[in-house]
């Protein structure tokens, strides 16, 4: 059961598919050479999913020279578990835990 990530940005989001089937997206923005992930919806927990969003999304801002503003929890506790992408955070954006 492989998940397929692809973006949709007229859709300003990433979706993940599983035999086709929509199981989850991440919404984001992008301005200025930095894309702001602000929301993780994921429909099948345990498979995958969430990882694969993550890991295609950062993957394509890394290609793209895009800095990252991981406005979302699970995007922001996914990148402090994996330090391999915290140099794709913008340093304006907010730490995991930091008061605006």
């Amino acid at each position: 059961m492989a998940v397929e990530v692809t973006d949709a940005p007229d859709r300003h989001r990433w979706e993940a598919r599983i035999d086709g089937e929509l199981v989850g997206f991440a919404q984001y923005e992008r301005e200025d050479g930095a894309i702001t992930f602000f929301h993780t919806e994921v429909e099948r927990e345990g498979a995958g999913v969430g990882t694969a969003l993550v890991r295609a999304s950062l993957d394509a801002a890394r290609g793209a020279g895009e800095r990252v503003h991981p406005v979302c929890p699970f995007y922001a506790g996914w990148i402090e578990r994996h330090p391999e992408y915290g140099d794709l955070v913008h340093d304006r954006a907010p730490r995991l835990g930091e008061e605006d």
